[in-house]
């Protein structure tokens, strides 16, 4: 019987990672009391039990002491049970924002008056013995849905092997801001820039002519070699780190032509690496393009 339990900070996507298992096959059960977890483990891992796949959800309650979850956890171990701990995480200001955008109120807040940022420092810390136990930690800050979905199925569906590190490949307008939770940050306006040009002016670097483009510059080319060499160098030391999120951030001046079809490049040349997961996404690519 394959046993996963799923955990993490509140707002981190656990329900989200269930309900994929549960496409999977898995048996799902979310939010069982503490208390009964002992019970719960007895009954599914009976010889003739016809559940095969389980994956079981704990989150950190006001009402529930979460270390006695941990020790649970500790003693089946420690009884030979085999399981697997699904660990789902993401920035404090992405959890912050979650918040806001549901208008829920953090499981951990002591009264009305106390701020979200307040239940999220307490949840981390409750929860710092049970990540570092953890087999897989997701961090879901930047992870597309359609990409945790892929993670999960390499892992429960297909049988590949899986490292903590997600490499995010982020493009973005300085004119915007720096992204705060960029790792590395090129920027790339030593290019021609595409909006100039009056047929290239309204479209992005998602698109074949500005693709084209750009890239018909040797300097495009050389910039990509470079980089690729670089990460390609950095990748295996983070995962040795342990790091479980990696910001690559690609900036040009509007975050629309250049640094879109560069952070595409180079996704392109890095998807087939081993060892870490791989997104890309576009931070600035919908904002009006009005001026750049």
């Amino acid at each position: 019987m394959r046993f996963v339990i799923v955990t993490g900070m509140s707002g981190g996507g656990k329900r989200t990672t269930l309900k994929m298992l549960e496409d999977m096959g898995f048996y799902c059960v979310d939010n069982l009391p503490i208390p009964l977890i002992d019970k719960f483990v007895e009954l599914i891992a009976t010889p003739n039990s016809e559940i095969s796949k389980v994956a079981l959800g704990l989150d950190v309650r006001a009402d529930q002491d979460f270390e006695r979850a941990t020790e649970i956890i500790a003693n089946m171990r420690e009884n030979g049970y085999s399981f697997e701990i699904i660990f789902m995480d993401a920035s404090d200001a992405t959890l912050i924002k979650r918040y806001k955008e549901s208008r829920r109120v953090h499981p951990l807040s002591t009264g009305r008056g106390e701020r979200v940022e307040d239940g999220i420092a307490r949840e981390r810390k409750i929860l710092e013995k049970m990540k570092l136990s953890s087999d897989y930690v997701f961090d879901t800050s930047r992870l597309l849905t359609r990409t945790l979905k892929e993670e999960l199925d390499k892992i429960f569906v297909s049988g590949e092997g899986y490292n903590n590190l997600m490499v995010n490949i982020l493009s973005f307008g300085f004119k915007h801001g720096i992204p705060a939770d960029a790792d590395l940050v090129f920027d790339v306006r030593f290019l021609p820039n595409p909006f100039y040009i009056e047929e290239l002016k309204f479209q992005t670097g998602n698109d074949k002519p500005v693709q084209d483009y750009v890239m018909s510059f040797p300097e495009a080319g050389q910039f990509l070699d470079k980089l690729e060499d670089l990460l390609r160098f950095l990748i295996p030391g983070y995962i040795n780190e342990g790091k479980y999120q990696l910001v690559v951030a690609i900036g040009c001046t509007g975050g629309q032509h250049r640094s879109v079809t560069l952070a595409n490049e180079l996704y392109g040349r890095l998807k087939d690496g081993v060892g870490y997961g791989l997104s890309v996404s576009h931070r600035d690519a919908k904002i009006s393009r009005a001026t750049e």
